[in-house]
């Protein structure tokens, strides 16, 4: 294909890309709002956000499977048309668990298009000419990420428009998605029965699902030493046993435990998960921070994370074009979870009073180094595996990263929780006023008394800083698997790729 053909096949993966990233990043500023009309918590703020990262987490390995076994463009489509409809029901909740389901099935859609638009870009284009073209889906994840929440404030901050809108607003995206992809999207089919392992992908999300819930939970429900921590940890690691052996007896694995002989696929995969955490705290977090840290607006929280987002796009787009022109790769892996590692721990000093130059300067490395990063452990992978593996290894290193998403802004959400009320109660008993002032939920601090509102705004600049103070080792310790990792030069061609050992050729 010429470069003008990839770029038009690519059109709609890259709108339906958009559309997928934006079904996150819209919400993002609007959360306080739409969980104040509906009456929920910082848990409820939690479960909005993971609810749809966990079914993208288990969804995206069945993709990646039916990818290697029918038609990839169909599959797309079917994925934008799940996104319609759960975003127009989700525009129609009336409460948190409402929201919260629609949320799961919006997950779905996003998993299967997120996933998809990297196995057919691996599909159309050979190893060392895919570094350019995955410099555009950096920058057009960079877009979603600045638009979503730009957005989100926007239609929020219309009394015209309200809440509701951030769930429609994607809706004319994706069907005009489908139409480019019928249109531009040319590939081969490959015509077999396909063998889906249910069974797998239910045991992984159920105990994926467990530990997120002992872990949201813990701390307010019950205490972390208790009954039942030990049966939802216990439950969710036996469940984990138990996926591990129920592949390694499917005859369609759902992740094919064989992938892992490859080195490159382990560390890719222990990475990703780490390099989740934070790439989804940082995006989820930063607009409770600006809002109810900073009392800035949705549309100003927004604006404000903008060192961040135009890191990220510079650096995937320059990185990608370099790692075209001379075929490697590990450097930029490396140095992009460096900067991860150093950008949260900055982030991890801040309180309600911090100088905005610093924020910017703290944000933009760690935007520079999620661009750095994300793409080209992709990348790596696709670059060790057979071609008839594309598909299930790219969506597995997806699959990770979500997951690790997932749990870590479960995780940290919980943390948040219990550091803002804890330094809030503190805050509240040293000024002499009832613990019950700020009252339930999110906090409105527009209708909060005066004396409280600086006692909020300091108890979530604590409580953030705390949030990217503890992601900062879990990025450290990504750059340290990244270290491990051996470079082996991209391939020219579609050909299946060769072993990262010579004497190991024929095995792998």
């Amino acid at each position: 294909m010429t470069h003008r053909q990839v770029l038009e096949a690519l059109s709609g993966l890259l709108l339906g890309l958009f559309v997928a990233v934006l079904s996150s990043t819209v919400v993002a500023n609007a959360l306080p709002h739409i969980l104040t009309d509906l009456h929920g918590g910082q848990t409820a703020y939690t479960w909005v956000v993971t609810a749809a990262l966990l079914s993208l987490t288990a969804a995206t390995p069945i993709w990646g499977k039916l990818s290697d076994l029918v038609s990839r463009k169909l599959l797309v489509q079917i994925a934008l048309v799940i996104y319609i409809v759960s975003s127009a029901l989700a525009g129609l909740s009336q409460n948190t668990g409402q929201l919260i389901a629609c949320r799961v099935l919006q997950g779905i859609g996003a998993g299967g298009v997120t996933a998809l638009a990297q196995i057919c870009l691996a599909a159309m284009v050979p190893p060392r000419e895919r570094g350019r073209y995955s410099g555009y889906f950096g920058a057009v994840f960079a877009l979603a990420t600045i638009g979503g929440p730009l957005i989100g404030g926007v239609v929020v901050d219309t009394s015209w428009l309200g809440w509701r809108w951030c769930f429609y607003l994607g809706i004319p995206f994706s069907l005009i998605a489908i139409v480019v992809l019928q249109r531009t999207l040319r590939l081969p089919v490959v015509r077999r029965k396909a063998k889906i392992d249910y069974l797998g992908a239910t045991l992984i999300t159920a105990s994926v699902s467990l530990l997120m819930i002992w872990i949201s939970l813990a701390g307010d429900s019950y205490p972390w030493l208790s009954w039942q921590t030990l049966a939802m940890v216990g439950g969710g690691f036996a469940l984990a046993v138990l996926f591990v052996l129920a592949e390694r007896r499917a005859a369609e694995p759902i992740i094919p435990l064989d992938l892992f002989r490859h080195r490159t696929v382990t560390l890719s995969a222990i990475a990703s998960v780490l390099i989740g955490v934070g790439m989804y705290g940082a995006t989820t977090f930063l607009s409770q921070y600006f809002q109810l840290a900073r009392r800035e607006s949705p549309t100003m929280a927004g604006l404000l994370t903008l060192p961040m987002i135009l890191g990220l796009a510079v650096s995937s787009t320059v990185a990608g074009r370099l790692i075209t022109r001379y075929g490697r790769w590990k450097a930029y892996l490396v140095a992009g979870t460096g900067m991860l590692a150093v950008g949260f721990a900055l982030l991890g000093t801040v309180r309600d009073d911090t100088p905005y130059a610093m924020l910017a300067v703290a944000m933009a490395i760690t935007g520079i180094g999620l661009g750095l990063t994300m793409q080209n452990l992709v990348l790596a992978v696709q670059n060790t595996v057979p071609r008839h593996e594309l598909g299930t290894a790219s969506s597995t290193v997806t699959f990770f990263r979500t997951m690790g998403g997932a749990m870590g802004v479960s995780a940290l959400g919980a943390l948040l929780s219990h550091q803002v009320t804890r330094h809030l109660t503190d805050s509240l008993a040293a000024a002499h006023l009832p613990t019950g002032a700020v009252g339930g939920g999110i906090p409105d601090l527009r209708t909060l008394p005066a004396p409280v509102v600086p006692l909020v705004t300091d108890a979530f600049g604590h409580g953030v800083a705390t949030v990217f103070l503890l992601a900062a080792p879990l990025a450290l310790l990504a750059f340290l698997v990244v270290l491990l990792i051996r470079e082996v030069p991209l391939r020219t061609t579609q050909d299946d790729a060769p072993a990262e050992r010579p004497r190991e050729l024929a095995r792998d």
